[in-house]
């Protein structure tokens, strides 16, 4: 599984929707619209520490030259090859965020029949207008703030047909809300940016509204998902049959 993940779902799988991709050595630096950068690899070509610290002050120089760019990640993987690299981004203005695990299952065992609380309805959205009300109560729940351009990028990418938004919603209000994107040429679809309202957890909501999106990526003939989970995510994955096959930890570096 972890073989797979590194071959079909690194670099070009997660780069849909971006501007630019530039690439330096190993490394694919890519830019995104709303002033977003984001450094990708299938592995680092087996730098050592001075290779690696290489690596870092050249992408901080690509980006740093391009005003545009607001904040860039360094999306690194645990099972990666990579010495010295946490110390290195840390010199060169990266702040880690919290671990996530890397889960992979068949889509099967999660496209199965879920109960919902009276009242609940699920439903696939499409307009800016419920995109931006499914991303406001996401925000809520991370404690972030999702930009306008990522925003736009998501309405584009559904417009496109190449990713689905799913909400459930109670009296009209979206009390959880997640993303599937099949990755074009491989297995897989990813299952993103799952939230769900604190006093609406613990009752189903969320594995109701994971079914509802691995139907969708069997309906589009993807054998696989994957998910970079939280630790609310994960458990519930696990229960379905998912797998934690490795950790990826971002790392952003804000500029301005």
């Amino acid at each position: 599984m972890l073989k797979a993940y590194d071959e079909q779902l690194r670099t070009d799988a997660e780069t849909p929707g971006a501007v630019s991709v530039t690439r330096h050595g190993p490394l694919r630096l890519i830019n995104f619209d709303g002033g977003r950068g984001f450094i990708s690899y299938q592995d680092l070509g087996g730098a050592d520490a001075v290779g690696i610290e290489a690596l870092v002050a050249a992408a901080v120089a690509h980006f740093e030259a391009d005003r545009a760019i607001e904040e860039v990640e360094w999306k690194t993987r645990g099972h990666d090859v990579a010495p010295g690299l946490h110390e290195t981004l840390l010199r060169h203005g990266f702040e880690p965020e919290e671990p996530e695990s890397i889960m992979i299952g068949e889509a099967r065992l999660l496209a199965v029949d879920v109960p919902l609380p009276e009242g609940i309805t699920l439903r696939s959205i499409t307009t800016e207008e419920d995109v931006r009300a499914a991303g406001i109560m996401q925000d809520g729940v991370f404690g972030s703030a999702t930009s306008e351009g990522r925003l736009g990028d998501v309405v584009r990418r559904i417009a496109a047909g190449e990713c689905e938004m799913w909400v459930a919603e109670a009296d009209g209000e979206i009390v959880s809300a997640g993303r599937i994107d099949p990755v074009a040429g491989t297995q897989f679809a990813g299952i993103w940016g799952g939230a769900t309202l604190p006093e609406w957890r613990g009752q189903g909501i969320y594995r109701a509204l994971t079914a509802a999106r691995a139907r969708t990526a069997i309906a589009r003939g993807k054998r696989y998902i994957h998910s970079d989970s939280t630790e609310f995510s994960r458990p519930i994955l696990e229960r379905s049959g998912l797998v934690k096959v490795g950790t990826t930890t971002p790392y952003v570096r804000r500029f301005g």
